[in-house]
């Protein structure tokens, strides 16, 4: 029998729909985002949730992002991807050329 793993997030899919729910049903109320948005409490909300966005950013985010970023993503797979692009340009064999060398398959 199939295990099935029927614990699933939300897909962006279905953000999206909710998304349009939700303006749908703020406009059968007769809600205007942009009045909202605009007075001046609901800026000093956005002021200060966007406030404390950035110091989560700064304070917890911005160094393990920026190690992902520099060290694995350029300097793994980046580099890796270049470099095959330009043995390709070059007539060259790649690595998964030069790898496939040592590829046996038992029949």
């Amino acid at each position: 029998m199939k295990n099935l793993n029927k614990e699933r997030g939300i897909s962006i899919l279905g953000v999206l729909v909710l998304g349009v729910l939700i303006i749908l049903v703020l406009s059968y109320f007769n809600i205007s985002i942009k009045s909202v948005v605009e007075s001046p409490i609901g800026q000093e909300n956005v002021n200060y949730v966007g406030g404390g966005a950035k110091d989560l950013w700064t304070t917890y985010l911005a160094k393990p992002a920026s190690y992902f970023w520099k060290d694995v993503l350029v300097n793994i797979f980046w580099k890796s991807f270049i470099s095959n692009m330009e043995r390709i340009r070059d007539g060259k064999p790649t690595d998964f050329d030069k790898a496939a060398d040592n590829l046996k398959i038992q029949q």
